[in-house]
């Protein structure tokens, strides 16, 4: 399987910018780690090895980011307003930096991308689509942690508000956005079983469907937890279906 790396310095970030890529042709997928993850999280996991019949078959191509914002979400040693700062600056870097990297190394400058992750990878997954529906076609959350407002104590602020899908999108007026978003599909895939909390999935779900934004909650049952054998089983099987 081909593998390359990609790295440079970018003032969007409090680090510098890292991307990794497995494959050689096919859909490209954005992968976003779990929170604490970095851009390699998903191989060491087994995630790659479970796609690597889609990759090597050149039906998908796939990017990983380090998990810059979530890794300071979950630190405990900033407030919520410069993680919200943070958020807003790492969307700001996949769509500036990030999506042309992409559309470059696939020349063409217009590829649709598919955005995926899961638990807090999920949340940016689907971030990423509904901030920029021009970038991505598609976003498949598995046990996704959407709401992330927890973590604000109360000081909310306009970097985070326009960062999380949950609060912004029932306040997104007619306009080229929700047009394009209504041409889009997200699918919130999660378990029933331990530490999974479905409710987050069916709540973002009332949410797009407010909006006219085509979504489907794939609830596994009660046996299915939130881990990694369950993102194993559940991502090779929708973008064997995408792609």
């Amino acid at each position: 399987m081909k593998k390359d790396w990609f790295g440079w310095q970018t003032h969007r970030l409090p680090c510098p910018a890292r991307v990794v890529r497995w494959g050689h042709y096919g859909k490209p997928v954005l992968l976003f780690p779990t929170a604490g993850g970095d851009f390699e999280e998903a191989e060491r996991h087994g995630l790659i090895d479970a796609l690597s019949w889609l990759i090597d078959a050149g039906r998908i191509k796939v990017y990983s980011v380090d998990s810059v914002a979530g890794q300071h979400w979950i630190s405990g040693r900033h407030s919520s307003e410069y993680c919200s700062r943070v958020q807003d600056s790492f969307d700001a870097y996949v769509y500036e930096e990030v999506v042309p990297l992409i559309r470059n190394d696939c020349a063409s400058g217009g590829i649709e991308i598919i955005a995926a992750g899961a638990s807090y990878g999920a949340f940016f997954a689907v971030a990423s689509l509904c901030r920029h529906p021009d970038a991505f076609w598609m976003a498949l959350g598995m046990s996704g942690t959407y709401d992330l407002s927890r973590h604000l104590h109360g000081r909310w602020n306009d970097d985070f508000y326009f960062s999380s899908p949950l609060h912004f999108l029932p306040n997104l007026g007619d306009g080229w956005q929700l047009d394009a978003l209504r041409r889009r599909f997200v699918l919130l895939a999660t378990g029933s079983g331990r530490w999974e909390d479905p409710g987050e999935s069916w709540r973002l779900a009332a949410v797009l469907g407010s909006k006219g934004i085509p979504n489907r909650v794939d609830d596994w049952g009660p046996g299915v937890d939130h881990d990694w054998a369950t993102w194993l089983a559940m991502l090779p099987k929708y973008l064997a279906e995408a792609s």
